[in-house]
């Protein structure tokens, strides 16, 4: 269940984010190109569930939203940006291995 909550590539951005400050819904979904308001909401929800995000309602007009990461939420955050350094420093050994393999593997037709 852990898992599968923290092997979700919006699961890992957001907590990075919110590792550095809280932000609301939308800066969010702005600052995270290709997250959609369904996935941010769904995403959002499960760490609020799972105790690693907190969710802030300020009765405004519009109401504001506003996200925090817990204590727990933060132990996360912290072993998920380790996962995020590992992936920058490697996509692009990553590509080139993809690369090698498609062209050795590739089934010709």
């Amino acid at each position: 269940m852990v898992l599968d909550r923290i092997a979700d590539k919006w699961t890992v951005l957001l907590l990075i984010l919110l590792s550095h400050r809280s932000w609301r819904f939308n800066e969010l979904r702005r600052e995270i190109g290709g997250l959609t308001q369904k996935m941010a909401s769904q995403t959002l929800k499960g760490l609020e569930r799972d105790g690693l995000v907190t969710r802030k309602v300020t009765p405004t007009v519009p109401v504001t939203v506003e996200y925090s990461i817990t204590p727990l939420g933060r132990t996360l955050s912290e072993t998920v940006d380790a996962l995020r350094i590992w992936a920058e420093r490697h996509m692009s050994d990553v590509a080139k291995a993809q690369i090698q393999y498609d062209r050795t593997k590739a089934p010709t037709v």
